[in-house]
C-alpha cells in the first residue's frame, strides 16, 4: 500500500503544478475542477508502475501518466451528458455545475490537451505513444456508442457486453501500461504483452464497478447504489440473470425492469435478490478471479526481476479486493 501511495502522491503534485491557469476561465475551470475531484488514479499510476518495472524513469513517464488521466475525465464529462448524471465522485458534474455548452467545449479542450503532453517525448517515443494512444481512443469512442446502443437492442449477450466494456474501459488501462513501457524502451513483445495484461485489469475493473453499484457502500464509491438497475443498464449481472436463470427468475427480472417506481428502492431490492438468486453474483465474482488469475500468469511471463515483478501482482491483487 506504501508503494502505491508512492505513486499517488507523486502524480498528485505534478497534477496540481500543471493544472491550466489561463483564462478563459470557463474554458479550464471546469477542466481543474474534475481533475480535483480524485478517483482512483488508477491510469495514471498503472503508466508510472510500468516505467519504473520496464527500467525507465517515473518522472519522466509523469507527462504521459497526466495525458491518460487528463484524456479519461474528458470522457467522463461527455459520459455524464450523456448519461444526464447529477453526481461525479460524490459532486456535481460539470454539465450540472456549470451548463452543457460548458461542459463540452471543456472536455473538447481537454481531449487536445492530453496530445500535447504526449509531444513532450522526443519524436521517436511521441510518435509511438500517438499511435497506440490514437487506435486506444477511437476504441473508447466506439465502446462508448456500443454502450448507447445497447438499451434498443434485446438480444444482447453478455459476450457483447463483454467486448464493450474491452472498448469502453479495458482499452485505456492497457494503453496506460503500454505507454510506460514505451517510455522506459521496453522490447516490442514485452508492450504488447503489458498491453494485453492491461485489457485483463481493465475488465476486471469494470467487473468489480458493476457489482460495487449493486452491493458497495456509497460512502465509500461515492455513487448512488444500484444506479444501474434503477437505469435498466444491460450489466453482466443484469444480462447473466436474464439468460441463466430459471423462468420464473427471469419473468421476475423482466417484471421490475419495465417498472420506473418514483422510490426506486423496493426495485433494487428485488433485482439485488434475483442477482444472488440466479447465480448471477458468484458468475462474476468468478470470472474475475478468473481474469485476475490470467494477468498474474502473463506478468510472470514477462520474466521480471522478482521485485518488479511484485509490485505488479501486487497491484492486480489490490485491485480484486477493492471496495470503492
Amino acid at each position: 500500500m506504501l508503494l502505491i501511495k508512492k505513486y499517488q502522491n507523486l502524480f498528485s503534485d505534478y497534477l496540481k503544478s500543471s493544472l491550466p491557469e489561463s483564462p478563459p476561465d470557463n474554458l479550464y475551470n471546469p477542466a481543474s475542477y474534475i481533475l480535483k475531484l480524485g478517483g482512483k488514479r488508477i491510469r495514471p499510476i498503472l503508466t508510472l508502475i510500468s516505467a519504473e518495472v520496464f527500467g525507465g524513469s517515473i518522472n519522466d513517464a509523469l507527462p504521459a501518466a497526466l495525458g491518460i488521466e487528463v484524456f479519461h475525465n474528458f470522457s467522463l464529462i461527455h459520459d455524464d451528458i450523456m448519461d444526464k448524471a447529477p453526481l461525479r465522485r460524490g459532486k456535481k458534474t460539470v454539465h450540472e455545475k456549470w451548463d452543457v455548452n460548458t461542459a463540452i467545449l471543456s472536455g473538447d479542450v481537454m481531449l487536445i490537451w492530453s496530445y500535447e503532453l504526449f509531444q513532450k517525448y522526443s519524436p521517436d517515443i511521441s510518435f509511438l505513444l500517438n499511435v497506440i494512444f490514437t487506435k486506444t481512443a477511437r476504441k473508447v469512442c466506439e465502446g462508448q456508442q456500443m454502450d448507447m446502443d445497447f438499451p434498443n437492442q434485446e438480444d444482447i449477450s453478455i459476450d457483447d457486453y463483454m467486448l464493450m466494456i474491452e472498448y469502453k474501459t479495458a482499452a485505456l488501462i492497457g494503453c496506460a501500461l503500454s505507454v510506460g513501457a514505451i517510455i522506459s524502451g521496453a522490447k516490442n513483445e514485452q508492450v504488447n504483452l503489458i498491453y494485453d495484461i492491461g485489457l485483463e485489469l481493465g475488465l476486471v475493473f469494470q467487473l468489480q464497478d458493476d457489482y460495487l453499484d449493486v452491493f458497495g457502500d456509497r460512502k465509500k464509491t461515492g455513487k448512488q447504489i444500484g444506479g444501474d438497475i434503477i437505469e435498466n443498464k444491460k450489466t453482466f449481472l443484469h444480462l447473466y440473470a436474464k439468460t441463466k436463470s430459471s423462468n420464473e427468475l427471469k419473468k421476475e427480472l423482466k417484471k421490475w425492469t419495465a417498472l420506473s417506481p418514483k422510490d426506486p428502492e423496493k426495485k433494487i431490492s428485488a433485482i439485488k435478490s434475483i442477482y444472488n438468486s440466479s447465480g448471477a453474483v458468484k458468475a462474476v465474482q468468478k470470472k474475475i478471479e478468473l481474469l485476475s488469475k490470467t494477468s498474474i500468469n502473463k506478468i510472470k511471463s514477462l520474466k521480471l526481476a522478482q521485485s518488479k515483478e511484485i509490485i505488479l501482482i501486487d497491484f492486480v491483487e489490490r485491485l480484486v479486493e477493492r471496495d470503492f
